[in-house]
Formats: C-alpha cells, structure tokens, sequence
C-alpha cells in the first residue's frame, strides 16, 4: 500500500463509519457514566471485600469474555444487527433496575448480567466495523480500529464527569444516565437498521457457517491465539486503573477521592484524543517490538508514579501520562490484528473469541484485590513487571500476514 495512503487522516469516514462510531460513543458514555464508579458502589451498598468486590466487576468482563465467541458464531449465522438489538435492550433493562433494587444480591446479579448484555452487542459492532473498513479505499483498514479508540476515549472524558456529579446526588439518577444512553444507542439501530444490514456481504445460501466450521476456523488460527494471550496481559494490567486504584486512593484521599478520580479519568481521556495520532504516526515508523515494549514501560513508569502519591497529588497525574501512552499505544493492536487475519464469513467468530482477552478484565481486579490485601509494595512490584509478558504474544506471527503496528495493509505471506 502506498505511504500516501497509509497516512490518510483518521477522521475522515464514510457514512457507515460515523453512524457506528456515533453507536461507539453512545456506548462509551454509558459505560464509564457508570462502571469506573462500580468498585466503590459495591464497596458502599454490600458488604463485600475488596477481592470480592474485584471479582463481581471482574465478573461482568469474564461473562463477556467466554461468551463472546458463542456471541460471533451467532453473528455469523443470523447477523449482527438482531443480536445487537436484543442486547441494547438488556443494558436499558439492567440499569433500569440497578436505579432501584437496594438488595445486595439483586445489585450483584445486575451486575453480572451487563457481561451478558456486551457478549450480544460487541461482536457485532466490532464485525460491523470492520466490514465498514473493508469498503474503504485509500486507508490502511486496521487503522479503523484506531478511530474506533478515539471515540471511546471522546466517550470517556463525558462518562466520568457525569457518573463523578451524580454518584453522591441518588442512585436513581446515577443509573438512570447509563439507561438514556443506551436506549439512544437502541434507538440509532432501529431507525439506521437498513443502512447497518447492508453493511454485511450477501449470503447466497441464505445461512452464515457452521459452528463448527466457526469454531474451527477460529482455534486452529495460531496468530489469534497468540493476540488474546497478549490481550488478556494488557486487560490484566489495564483493568486496575478502573478497579484497585480507586480503592487505593480511597485509603488516602477519603470523600475526596471521586472527584480526584473523575478528574484523574477524564484527564486520561483527554490525553488519549490528544497522542493517539501521535502515536499513529510513530507506530509506522518504528518496529513492532519497539512498539510493544514501549507501551509495556509506559504501564511500569505509570505504577511507579501511583505508588509514589502519598507524597504528593502530583504524581497521580505524573502517572496518568505514562498509563496513556501505554494504553494508546496498546489497547487497539488487537482488534487491529483481529481485522487483518479475519475472513468475512468468519469475523463474528473472530472478533467473539478476541473477547476472550476481557479475561484480563475479570483477573486484573480479583488478583488485585489480593495484592492491595496484602500491601501496597507486592501490589505495584507485580502490575509493574507482569506487563512485560504481553511483549512477546503481540510479537507473536507464525504464519499468514504480517500485520505492521500501525493497521497498515499486511504483508502477504510467501504463497505454498
């Protein structure tokens, strides 16, 4: 692919692009209007511990994450847009409830039930997307994935500031925000479902495949594999910005600590929009390795920053730098990975099993539970180095196309 075309600008999308990337950022902001805020919601209203409370928001990403390629197999087999429905409907419904029910084990159920809600909506948009990229001449397609980023973080920096305002006003309201959201999103799908259907290729047979051919095509790809183990590092370390960290500045900070913590998010929002094309274009310029590891170090100088607030505020946001270059550079590879090593039939699949790297999500907040339990010093020793490991799975191409780190065209593989 021509230099000229692999640096076409990011924001310039089709109409089917802004209409799913105007369906991300509704989904962004009812996200973190809400669940940044979870640990400290079950903290208050349960009588769970920290490890149980890092399990039961953990637990919404695990739900998702071994439901996610039964999620693509039925995207590949009905379409995206049904199942995408049904689960808009599911996230109105559970925070519908959550802004009523009291009981600490209805709130505990509730919550479960928002994985079950994102395993029906998530492989679907992201399989819609990358069809979207597909029909995109002159971009290199993977870089989609890279805008698809930007709009979450745009979503971030109004989620925190909203869910921040609203958690100590009622639950009610606090919940009732996240409910709008998503029925926006519903309503989006309803009146755009025309322009979404068509988005995915024609099937002569009136059928997608099998799940088995699904689930085949998906666990003998080694190249996949080798993205969700990588995956499932990066969402281990990444998920203790929205869990630990609050907890741990709770013990410092007291009431402060949402405002700090609003502020501390939306300013990790703010920086992601602000370097993530910075960090594209450096992405096409340096090797893959480079790459990885410099996203791994960002995470570890991040932790070294959190562990040394006490003795100062300015170093949490010191930290909030490092983490977003880290996460900038690491969290889109890979669904970009997952675009390029997709065939059409297969993507719904495809994109369901990379939901298995949320694992890290369900992990990151348990494990880290049981390590602020047992002191501040085990706790960032361990996420400062375990980063490291996801350095060689994300390197990891024994076969196929040879993505580069930017999403740019593959490199073919050499034929038989």
């Amino acid at each position: 692919m021509p230099e000229t075309a692999r640096q076409a600008p990011l924001w310039r999308l089709t109409p089917a692009q802004r209409l799913l990337e105007g369906g991300a950022l509704l989904n962004s902001l009812a996200f973190f209007a809400a669940m940044p805020f979870a640990p400290l919601y079950l903290s208050e209203h349960t009588s769970l511990g920290k490890p149980a409370v890092g399990a039961v928001v953990g637990a919404v990403a695990l739900i998702a994450a071994f439901g996610g390629l039964l999620g693509g197999m039925i995207v590949d087999r009905l379409g995206a847009v049904p199942l995408m429905r049904a689960g808009l409907v599911c996230y109105v419904a559970v925070y519908g409830l959550l802004a009523s029910v009291r009981e600490a084990a209805a709130i505990v159920v509730l919550f479960l039930l928002l994985g079950g809600a994102r395993l029906m909506v998530e492989p679907g948009a992201k399989k819609l997307l990358s069809h979207a990229a597909d029909e995109s001449p002159g971009r290199a397609e993977g870089r989609m994935f890279r805008v698809r980023y930007m709009t979450l973080c745009a979503g971030a920096i109004g989620g925190p500031a909203i869910g921040g305002a609203l958690y100590h006003v009622d639950p009610v309201a606090f919940f009732a925000v996240p409910a709008f959201f998503y029925a926006s999103y519903l309503v989006l799908v309803l009146v755009r479902n025309r322009d979404l259907v068509a988005l995915q290729p024609p099937r002569g047979d009136g059928a997608g495949p099998s799940a088995r051919a699904s689930v085949a095509a998906t666990l003998r790809d080694r190249r996949l594999l080798a993205v969700v183990a990588g995956g499932i590092v990066v969402f281990f370390v990444f998920s203790q910005l929205e869990s630990m960290i609050p907890l741990y500045m709770k013990e410092r900070y007291g009431d402060r600590t949402e405002g700090y913590f609003a502020v501390l998010f939306i300013t990790n929002a703010v920086l992601a929009l602000a370097l993530q094309l910075p960090i594209d274009r450096v992405s096409g310029r340096i090797g893959r390795t480079a790459l990885i590891v410099l996203g791994a170090a960002n995470f570890t100088l991040a932790f070294a920053c959190f562990w040394a607030s006490p003795s100062g505020l300015v170093w949490l946001y010191a930290g909030i730098v490092f983490w977003t270059i880290g996460e900038g550079v690491l969290l889109p590879l890979p669904d970009i990975a997952v675009h390029e090593m997709a065939s059409g039939e297969h993507k719904g699949a495809y994109f369901g099993l990379s939901e298995v790297r949320q694992l890290g999500f369900f992990l990151g907040p348990f494990t880290g539970g049981l390590l602020l339990d047992a002191g501040t010093t085990p706790y960032f020793l361990v996420m400062g180095t375990f980063i490291f490991l996801c350095v060689p799975l994300l390197m990891h191409r024994p076969s196929g196309a040879v993505p580069s780190a930017s999403g740019a065209a593959p490199t073919p593989a050499p034929a038989p």
